[in-house]
C-alpha cells in the first residue's frame, strides 16, 4: 500500500424528506447572498426548484439563480455564472441536481475568486488557482457521478471540443444533501447510466498493481457488488426507495476516494469515454459501458491476478478453471449487465460511425492525462499508447 494523505470535510446529510431541511442545512455556511444553480425541465416540473427556494426563504438566506445547466456541462455556461457570482457578491454557491449541475457549480466556485480564464485551470492538468474557490453545496438529484463529495470536475469546451478535469481539495462540497426520494421520477435510462458510471469510477481505482491492498480491496468488491444488486432492483421497480438509496450511497464511496487510498489509479477509461462525449455528446455512462469491456480485454493479460479477483469476487465466476478464462467469463457477465440495463454494446449502437477519427482521439486522451510525459501514455496496470488506445477504440466498434 502507498503512502496517502485523505481529507474529506463534506457535511453529508442522507435520508428521505431531507431536501426540504436545505434552508436550515446552510445557514451556518451562507454568510451572504448564495447562488441557486441548477439545470431545468424537471426540476421545475416537479416542484422542487420551489421548494428549494421557499426553504431558502424560510431560512432567511439571500439568493440569486442562475439555471440551465445541460449534460456535458459547458464552459460558456460557467464563465457567465462566473461573473454573475462576482457581480452579485456570491458567497457559496448551491448546485441542484445531477453531476453535471455539480460540476458546473465548481466550475464557477474556482472561477470567482480568480483572475483570467478559469478554463486555463482545466487545460493545464495539475495548475493550482492563487486563491480557494468558493464553497460548494449541492442537493442531489441523480446518483452517478459522486461528485457530491468529491474534489473532481468535468466541463466541456464546446469552442475546441475538449472535454477535461480539474481537481482540487476545496472543491469538495462542505454540505450534500442526498433525498432518495428526489430520485423516484428519474427514468430508467439515467439509473443505468448513473450506475454504469459509479462501477467504473471503483475499477479505475481498483484495477491495479500496487499490492497489499486487501481492506481497499475488500471494500471495492463490496460496493461493486452492491452497485450491480441494486441497478437490477431498480431495473424492475424504479419506485424502489431503498434500492435507491443503497446506489446513492454506492455512488457517493464509488468517487470520494476512500476506495482509492493507498493504491496507484488508473482513469485510462474515463480519459477514452471523455473524448467520445466531447466530440459525439453521448451520456457518459453509455459511453463508459461500450469502452470499459474493450479496455479489460486489451488490459488484463498485464494484471491477470486482480482481475481473476475481480471476476470471482464480484461477478460470482468459479473459479474452476484457467486464469484467463475465468478473467473471460468476468468480463462476458459484466456485458450481460450493461445489456440487461439497456446501456449500449458497441460504437454503432452509441451512434459513433466506424469512421471516426478513434487515433485523433487516442491521442488527445493521452496528451491531456499522459502527465506531460515524451510519449504520453494512459495510466493502469499497463501504460496505454496512442496506439493501444486506438485498438481499444476499434476493438469497441465489433
Amino acid at each position: 500500500m502507498l503512502n496517502f494523505n485523505y481529507c474529506n470535510a463534506t457535511r453529508y446529510v442522507f435520508g428521505p424528506g431531507e431536501h426540504l431541511n436545505t434552508g436550515a442545512l446552510l445557514v451556518p455556511y451562507a454568510t451572504g447572498r448564495i447562488l441557486l444553480h441548477y439545470g431545468g425541465g424537471s426540476i421545475i416540473r416537479s416542484g422542487l426548484l420551489e421548494r428549494i427556494r421557499q426553504s431558502l426563504r424560510s431560512a432567511g438566506i439571500d439568493f440569486t439563480e442562475l439555471g440551465g445547466v445541460k449534460p456535458n456541462p459547458s464552459i460558456s455556461l460557467v464563465r457567465q455564472g462566473i461573473e454573475l457570482c462576482r457581480r452579485e457578491h456570491i458567497c457559496l454557491v448551491l448546485a441542484v441536481g445531477g453531476g453535471s449541475v455539480i460540476d458546473s457549480a465548481k466550475g464557477i466556485a474556482v472561477g470567482v475568486p480568480n483572475d483570467g480564464d478559469v478554463w486555463e485551470l482545466y487545460a493545464h492538468k495539475g495548475s493550482c488557482p492563487a486563491n480557494p474557490p468558493l464553497p460548494v453545496a449541492t442537493v442531489l438529484t441523480l446518483p452517478a457521478a459522486g461528485s457530491e463529495n468529491s474534489p473532481n470536475t468535468v466541463l466541456t469546451n464546446e469552442e475546441t471540443g475538449r472535454k477535461l478535469g480539474f481537481k482540487h481539495m476545496g472543491l469538495r462540497p462542505v454540505l450534500s444533501i442526498v433525498d432518495p426520494t428526489l430520485f423516484l421520477t428519474l427514468p430508467r435510462s439515467q439509473m443505468a447510466y448513473g450506475a454504469c458510471d459509479m462501477l467504473c469510477h471503483i475499477f479505475e481505482r481498483y484495477f491495479t498493481s500496487t499490492p497489499d491492498t486487501a481492506l481497499s480491496d475488500s471494500l471495492a468488491e463490496a460496493t461493486m457488488r452492491t452497485i450491480i444488486t441494486q441497478a437490477r432492483l431498480l431495473n424492475h421497480n424504479l419506485q424502489d426507495i431503498t434500492a435507491w438509496g443503497q446506489l446513492a450511497l454506492c455512488g457517493t464511496l464509488a468517487h470520494n476516494d476512500l476506495l482509492g487510498v493507498g493504491r496507484e489509479q488508473s482513469w485510462a477509461c474515463h480519459a477514452l469515454e471523455h473524448e467520445l462525449s466531447a466530440v459525439y455528446d453521448v451520456p457518459h455512462g453509455a459511453g463508459l459501458a461500450v469502452v470499459v469491456p474493450a479496455y479489460m480485454q486489451q488490459v488484463w493479460p498485464y494484471s491477470p491476478g486482480i482481475f481473476a479477483q475481480w471476476a470471482t469476487n464480484v461477478m460470482g465466476v468459479t473459479p474452476d478453471r484457467n486464469t484467463g478464462a475465468v478473467i473471460q467469463e468476468g468480463i462476458a457477465r459484466l456485458r450481460a449487465w450493461y445489456r440487461e440495463l439497456g446501456l449500449p454494446a458497441n460504437m454503432q449502437e452509441l451512434g459513433i460511425p466506424e469512421d471516426a477519427d478513434f487515433a485523433a482521439m487516442a491521442q488527445a486522451a493521452c496528451k491531456v492525462y499522459g502527465g506531460g510525459a515524451a510519449v504520453p501514455t494512459l495510466a493502469g496496470v499497463h501504460p496505454l499508447t496512442a496506439e493501444e488506445a486506438t485498438e481499444i477504440y476499434l476493438a469497441a466498434c465489433v
